[in-house]
């Protein structure tokens, strides 16, 4: 036979139920989770930096670290003060404008050059008038950039072997000198390629009499440069000459032709 158990009665609550079913209830409210007491900023041991519009990047001072951070104001007299020692852009790459406009302006006259100012020797110029020649070639429609930049390389090298091999033990006329000297020489060359430009290319004489001229222009201004600034290049003054005068005489063609 089934056994019978016995069920108590389930009382529910009522308004008027008593302390002991209150308590009951007390119990069952979840409370909320722990949170810690917030900290006020006056009393917070980090101070607040505020940021400025237009700050540069911050240099924290060497040594330890002892708990104490400067002032945005401090922060902005480093940075300006930082920016006044350092050195101008260009002549942190070693390009100097006045020094390149100076040994340009030397070459302008080739009657009268000033070796001095080619003393000490730079890239910047003539890569400079290398590009002016290719946009000068670029307008006649000669997209000559590989070219000339070839013939520039070996041209350097090609007077380098020549002199030294004439000077012997006594040539002090290095690879870069050769090429600072040539590229800027190049400035004839450069000015024929602007002139060739309005002048039409059915006036063959007309070009050929220009180019020569500027051909001899040029040859004047790096022979003269060459002997003045490299020891025992007085006596080989016609060998360095005819050299000079073949290397721009290749690059007259490239604009004449």
């Amino acid at each position: 036979m089934p056994k019978d158990f016995p069920i108590p009665p389930v009382v529910f609550p009522t308004s008027g139920s008593s302390p002991a079913t209150a308590n009951v209830q007390q119990r069952r409210v979840p409370t909320a989770p722990y949170q810690p007491p917030r900290q006020s900023s006056a009393s917070s041991s980090i101070p607040f930096i505020p940021f400025e519009i237009g700050s540069a990047a911050v240099s924290m001072p060497a040594g330890p670290f002892d708990g104490t951070i400067p002032s945005s104001a401090s922060f902005g007299r480093g940075v300006s003060a930082s920016f006044e020692d350092e050195e101008p852009l260009l002549d942190e790459l070693g390009i100097h404008p006045d020094q390149i406009w100076k040994k340009t302006r030397s070459i302008l006259n080739p009657f009268r050059i000033n070796q001095t100012v080619h003393k000490d020797s730079d890239l910047s110029g003539p890569i400079f008038l290398y590009l002016a020649l290719c946009l000068f070639q670029l307008l006649a429609g000669k997209i000559q950039f590989g070219v000339i930049l070839g013939w520039v390389v070996v041209s350097s090298i090609f007077l380098y072997i020549v002199f030294n091999m004439l000077a012997g033990r006594n040539g002090n006329l290095n690879l870069h000198t050769c090429t600072s000297l040539v590229g800027y020489s190049l400035l004839p060359v450069v000015i024929l390629s602007a002139v060739s430009l309005f002048v039409p290319q059915g006036a063959g004489p007309v070009r050929f009499v220009l180019g020569a001229a500027f051909v001899l222009w040029a040859t004047r201004a790096c022979s003269n440069l060459v002997v003045s600034l490299a020891d025992g290049g007085e006596e080989h003054r016609g060998l360095i000459s005819y050299a000079c005068f073949l290397i721009y005489t290749l690059f007259s063609l490239l604009v004449i032709f």
